[in-house]
């Protein structure tokens, strides 16, 4: 995935007039600093830890950020990413809806996973061509396997249970199915790549949604901010679909890392001040979806996005 380059004011399409979700207006937002502060910790604090990837990774263990989005949507300000921050939000719909495939994706607007599906992952693993396979998120999400033999549609539950036991404790969603990931000799793993992100656990405090969403892996400086935005997004399709107000979105790394070649780029963004976060809102199109497999990137609009420059594409580990 590579950084986007445009260093203008972004303001796009008018948002639906009404959102559950309440914003500050943009004059009263705090600049947020808790991404810049997450690369300074692990520039600073980081040790280097050899990865199958490569280049070395500049690795902390546990790090959390808070965002209440009365306060702006988590879209980092600190680099632009402009002419980006929707295809996340594809490909989660793409997973939503169970795509495990190179076809499918493209169907959301989602190109990146190329590199993942070559013949060479897909073949060692006994994959069709183009396929990151069924222990990939789309097979978590969708097709979870149970002992009933269907499949286990996880986000149809989810949306189910919180309009039918809001104060319950067990609104949950996990993309790893565990005899698909196994490695090592004689085993042989049913995906190209282990689930990174996607452990989601909501609660109904206060009156508002509050959805954490757990990390396996992240790489800082390129999927983490895809990440924040597709799974805020999912606070406001919740939001949407529950008539529960969104309230915070909590995004927590287990191991947190930035890659040896993408150090200089992730010590420019040091240099630059915190911003308010931007609004992003369901269209009058995303406020009439009645069902969460019908959500699609372009239900949602950015607006009084002030973001810093891009910093030019950074190196991606495959």
């Amino acid at each position: 995935m590579a950084s986007a380059a445009p260093a203008a004011c972004v303001a796009h399409a008018a948002v639906a007039e009404e959102v559950s979700v309440h914003y500050r207006p943009f004059e009263e937002r705090t600049p947020d600093r808790q991404y810049r502060d997450l690369l300074a910790r692990i520039l600073h604090d980081g040790v280097a830890v050899p990865t199958r990837q490569g280049p070395e990774a500049l690795t902390l263990m546990q790090q959390t950020m808070r965002f209440d989005l009365a306060n702006g949507f988590p879209l980092i300000t600190d680099r632009s990413v402009a002419s980006f921050w929707r295809k996340p939000i594809g490909e989660l719909c793409a997973f939503i809806n169970g795509a495990t495939t190179l076809k499918e994706f493209a169907e959301f607007g989602c190109d990146w996973w190329g590199p993942w599906a070559t013949p060479e992952k897909t073949d060692r693993r006994g994959l069709p061509p183009g396929d990151i396979g069924p222990g990939s998120y789309g097979g978590a999400f969708h097709d979870f396997p149970t002992t009933e033999g269907a499949g286990f549609d996880q986000f149809k539950h989810l949306v189910e249970q919180l309009r039918e036991l809001p104060g319950d404790r067990t609104h949950f969603v996990s993309p790893w199915i565990p005899q698909y990931q196994v490695r090592g000799a004689g085993k042989t793993p049913r995906t190209t790549i282990a689930p990174c992100h996607g452990w989601v656990h909501v609660r109904v405090i206060g009156g508002r949604l509050h959805l954490h969403m757990f990390q396996r892996s992240g790489d800082v400086p390129v999927g983490v901010p895809a990440n924040m935005i597709q799974y805020a997004a999912l606070l406001l399709m919740l939001d949407r679909l529950t008539g529960i107000p969104a309230g915070v979105y909590y995004h927590t790394i287990s191991d947190a890392h930035i890659y040896a070649d993408q150090v200089d780029q992730a010590r420019a963004m040091l240099d630059r001040t915190p911003r308010p976060l931007p609004t992003v809102a369901l269209s009058a199109a995303g406020e009439a979806v009645e069902d969460i497999h019908d959500f699609r990137a372009e239900h949602f609009e950015l607006t009084d996005y002030h973001p810093h420059p891009g910093i030019g594409r950074i190196p991606v580990a495959p």
